[in-house]
């Protein structure tokens, strides 16, 4: 942790930043490893200077917090302290003129409670350890990869489960029962579609029942020591139609087509290459054979949240490096008919593309 600690005092130089305030749950995690708190109330914040870091959080959670982590200074924060006032006190004492802090995070409440104790002046909107976080270091790796490794489990089992008159509803809680029962969180609400709900990407499970000779899409993460997994599958229930075949054929081409891109410019290219660029080779694959674009983009970071940088995205400008974990995701939606969806998590180590998720991809019918 005090090398993150260290990167994140560099990135604050840099900006010139006197502190940081820090009230993302995640971030809070990344800084001091320590995960034990709800998301329904604001029970933690960070501050933290060039010299000093502190933990604010409440009574409640005190204990817990003291035995897991080391290196700060801890402050109570209650409904006659509250983080506002805290915060001024440091400000003051530590003399802070330039004060980031994380405005994609606060409420509007939370904002105007902080800019009645301190100036506005003093505020710089600054997401340092968003930037941090892009790239993964070898422990993070480790973690995601393990989390992916109980997915595949999980895909496994699921299979197993698919039989005629299941509900989208019942296959999705096998499927989050089987990843509790080993130690683990879902990262995200579990996908399970049929046939024409396939077409809606984010779809809802519901009571809908399996038929025979149907299409099945899950997508669903594991939260695994507090990193995220996510993964797509299309499988067939009986046999796939021709059609179907072929829109699956051609998302699996379009995701195999970005992978060999991506692998042959890291061994062949000394300067790193667009995200944008990775997007559209599959995206033009799907065009050429006569589909409309996909309407998401082809990937996205990963890590103690299931959404972070990079984007794989037509507009995105940011390079593919040693250390960024990320899918590719490419599909093809066909309204009122079906949809076929494929997703891998994919890191790049030392330079070279290497593959996480690896439950079975190929063309399924079961």
């Amino acid at each position: 942790m005090n090398l993150r600690l260290q990167k994140l005092r560099k990135l604050m130089s840099e900006e010139k930043l006197d502190a940081v305030f820090i009230s993302s749950l995640q971030n809070i995690t990344y800084l001091s490893n320590f995960s034990g708190f709800t998301t329904e109330d604001r029970d933690a914040y960070l501050l933290i200077t060039q010299k000093k870091q502190y933990f604010f959080t409440h009574e409640i959670y005190k204990e817990a917090v003291i035995k897991t982590v080391q290196g700060f200074a801890f402050i109570d924060i209650k409904r006659e302290y509250p983080i506002s006032s805290a915060i001024k006190t440091l400000v003051e004492k530590h003399r802070v003129r330039r004060l980031g802090f994380e405005d994609f995070d606060l409420k509007v409440s939370e904002y105007e409670q902080l800019t009645n104790q301190i100036s506005k002046k003093i505020l710089v909107a600054k997401d340092l350890i968003g930037i941090l976080r892009i790239i993964k270091d070898q422990e993070e790796i480790t973690a995601i990869r393990n989390a992916c490794k109980l997915g595949d489990q999980a895909f496994t089992y699921i299979c197993k489960q698919i039989k005629t008159g299941i509900s989208e509803q019942e296959l999705a809680i096998k499927l989050d029962f089987f990843i509790k029962l080993h130690g683990a969180d879902t990262s995200f609400a579990t996908i399970v579609a049929f046939d024409k709900n396939a077409s809606m990407p984010h779809h809802v499970p519901t009571a809908a029942k399996l038929k025979k000779n149907s299409l099945v899409l899950f997508d669903f993460g594991v939260k695994l020591n507090d990193y995220c997994s996510d993964m797509t599958r299309t499988v067939f229930f009986g046999k796939a139609t021709k059609k179907q075949k072929t829109v699956y054929e051609t998302v699996f081409a379009a995701q195999n087509k970005a992978i060999n891109l991506l692998k042959s410019f890291l061994i062949n290219h000394k300067s790193p290459i667009t995200a944008s660029e990775i997007d559209k080779i599959a995206r033009e694959h799907i065009i050429a054979q006569g589909f409309s674009p996909i309407p998401h983009s082809l990937g996205h970071g990963i890590g103690l949240n299931v959404h972070e940088f990079p984007r794989l995205s037509p507009i995105s400008e940011e390079k593919l490096a040693s250390g960024m974990v990320f899918s590719i995701e490419p599909g093809i939606y066909l309204p009122g008919e079906f949809g076929v969806r494929i997703e891998d998590l994919f890191a790049i180590k030392n330079n070279k593309l290497v593959q996480l998720t690896n439950a079975p991809k190929n063309l399924l019918e079961l």
